[in-house]
């Protein structure tokens, strides 16, 4: 019992040292179901934003590429607002994965 907690909740909190590896070997070594289904929400709640971010970097190349040799210099400012979003988001990322944590280690 107190294993799957551990390994339910370390699935999550692995977005600070190992996102994608500690999900994915957890969900590919546990037996347990409760553990896979958390193993395999905290993968997909590490990729997200990972392909949110790919997404904000080729906006802001593009922006500031572009924007910077203009006079008008709203693209290049919009590629700014662009990272700063995606920041929020994946702040908004990790917080959701502390709370799950913390909710997994005292309910399973």
């Amino acid at each position: 019992m107190e294993d799957r907690r551990i390994l339910s909740a370390l699935s999550y909190l692995s977005i600070f040292f190992a996102p994608f590896i500690a999900p994915i070997i957890i969900w590919l070594v546990s037996q347990d179901s409760d553990v896979r289904r958390h193993a395999k929400r905290a993968l997909i709640s590490h990729i997200i934003p990972i392909g949110l971010g790919l997404l904000a970097g080729v906006f802001f190349l593009f922006t500031t590429i572009f924007g910077g040799a203009q006079e008008d210099a709203t693209l290049f400012f919009a590629g700014f607002g662009g990272m700063l979003l995606y920041g929020l988001v994946y702040l908004g990322f990790v917080i959701w994965n502390i709370v799950q944590a913390v909710l997994v280690f005292r309910n399973v």
